[in-house]
């Protein structure tokens, strides 16, 4: 029913699943990840046990292959499985069972295992460990560029699309530094979900991350200046009679910028530098966001 990817980057140590599948919510049966132990996708006549039962083997001291071959020893129905566990070095394994739909099929490689089914053919999982390889990157990079890979004619499953899901674990790098969710995003119904989690990870990344390149850091100056200025005008930030073609940048002017991304929740992008990141600007002169809203604290009422 599925194709997906596990990964592993030696330089974060990031470990990972992305997946897709015509089938709903696929982000709640494939994908298993834990920080410092390892990654599991298990699918085709999907066993859901085999994620927790084989991070606790990996953290036992198991190989990836010999977490496959315990979880399968006493499975009746291990030729309907598929399964793919890579551990916390990059080592991985995959298994495809003899009775999965045509085509099914898995690639091993450097700090990667990809398996699919019900796939058009073989050459689905050949592009996703290609694009793997070759993509530069972080694993976040990686994985969603897999995904894009085998998405077009003549890739995936053979019925379609319809739900997508990208896991990533780090230490303690999730929000508030309260969960190892680095990323965690998932497309649980939808025509396109490639795209849309793709669409997704870019307002994810300005919410939550901090990986784009310091040269899109950008001064807020002349046509930057203006542009931004004029919406923040049009969405109430800014008084009805500023002059919007002002070129240059005052200290109003980055506290109204300030108070747009705390309505729009992007307080990881913003700067008091009189600077604008790339993304948040590309966002805010495309999409604009939310307009003006008065928040109070409940002490204040």
């Amino acid at each position: 029913m599925t194709f997906s990817i596990c990964g592993f980057d030696p330089n974060t140590g990031d470990l990972g699943v992305a997946v897709q599948s015509k089938f709903i919510c696929v982000g709640m049966v494939v994908p298993f990840v834990k920080v410092n132990v390892g990654a599991i996708a298990t699918q085709a006549y999907c066993n859901t046990t085999f994620g927790p039962r084989g991070l606790d083997l990996l953290s036992s001291g198991l190989s990836s292959q010999e977490v496959v071959n315990q979880l399968l020893s006493d499975d009746p129905d291990r030729e309907h499985r598929q399964l793919g566990v890579i551990d916390a070095k990059g080592g991985a394994a995959s298994y495809t069972g003899k009775e999965c739909f045509y085509w099914a099929g898995h690639i091993v490689g450097d700090n990667f295992c990809a398996q699919g089914n019900i796939l058009v053919g073989q050459e689905t999982v050949e592009v996703i460990a290609k694009a793997f390889e070759t993509t530069k990157g972080d694993l976040a990079e990686k994985l969603l560029a897999a995904l894009s890979a085998a998405d077009g004619p003549g890739y995936g499953d053979v019925r379609g699309q319809q739900s997508a899901a990208i896991l990533i674990h780090r230490e303690k790098a999730g929000y508030g530094g309260y969960s190892d969710d680095l990323v965690n995003i998932r497309v649980d119904e939808h025509p396109q979900p490639i795209k849309e989690i793709r669409r997704i990870f870019d307002l994810y990344e300005m919410t939550f991350l901090s990986r784009e390149d310091s040269s899109n850091l950008w001064p807020i100056q002349d046509d930057i200046a203006v542009k931004i200025r004029k919406v923040l005008v049009e969405l109430g930030y800014l008084p009805s009679d500023t002059k919007v073609t002002d070129l240059g940048w005052s200290k109003n002017d980055h506290i109204a910028l300030e108070n747009w991304v705390g309505i729009n929740n992007f307080e990881n992008k913003f700067t008091q530098e009189h600077t604008v990141w790339k993304s948040m600007y590309d966002y805010l002169v495309s999409e604009k966001g939310t307009p003006v809203v008065n928040l109070r604290h409940m002490s204040e009422i």
